[in-house]
């Protein structure tokens, strides 16, 4: 099948690839559009694999206002260079990333920053309401683990389902943000506040 330039344009805009990578891929799948994507996609994770241990000094603070302003977020979110942070797609990601602070209630940013007590606070929790439930003890340890990994579904940002597409996770989001890009994109810190809110 014969690979034309409308075909490598439209690849382009869909996948943000370079043109070279984008006819590469169409001839590689015999023009299929959608295969192409794959292949395209699975080299730019695959690229944004090796840049994660890249520095990010540069970045952007974010931050978003919930209509009433009784809520709001705020957010640092670091890449490589100054040119990355001033683009349109980097900034709506800050944006992105503070509306899901303020929707989503974050506590933590990873798993591993969850504090050592609180897990095994949350087992305890678990334990106690598995044994009123009459479970066996050599299950246990195995649904506790499930609801851990719920626990951290629901309070660490990068494992979080994305407010405005619950398929994608936050840490996904960030990982094709970095292939689309081309730079290492990390959050750094953020803080939410509520009017009234204990501390």
């Amino acid at each position: 099948m014969k690979i034309t330039t409308q075909m490598v344009k439209e690849l382009r805009q869909a996948t943000g690839a370079g043109v070279l990578d984008c006819r590469k891929a169409l001839e590689a799948t015999d023009g299929d559009f959608d295969k192409a994507v794959t292949i395209l996609r699975e080299k730019g994770l695959a690229a944004a694999a090796k840049k994660a241990s890249r520095e990010a000094k540069e970045g952007l603070v974010g931050h978003y206002v919930h209509p009433g302003a009784k809520m709001a977020a705020i957010v640092e979110v670091n890449c490589e260079t100054d040119f990355v942070a001033r683009t349109p797609e980097f900034q709506a990601l800050v944006k992105d990333l503070a509306m899901q602070i303020v929707a989503a209630r974050p506590r933590w940013l990873t798993p591993e920053d969850v504090p050592a007590e609180v897990i095994e606070q949350e087992k305890a929790i678990y334990r106690k309401q598995l044994a009123e439930e009459g479970k066996p003890e050599h299950i246990m340890d195995r649904i506790i683990e499930g609801k851990l990994k719920k626990f951290y579904d629901e309070n660490c940002l990068l494992e979080q389902a994305f407010i405005k597409d619950p398929d994608v996770k936050i840490k996904d989001m960030i990982t094709n943000a970095v292939a689309r890009l081309g730079e290492n994109i990390r959050i750094r810190r953020f803080a939410r506040f509520e009017v009234g809110e204990a501390d």
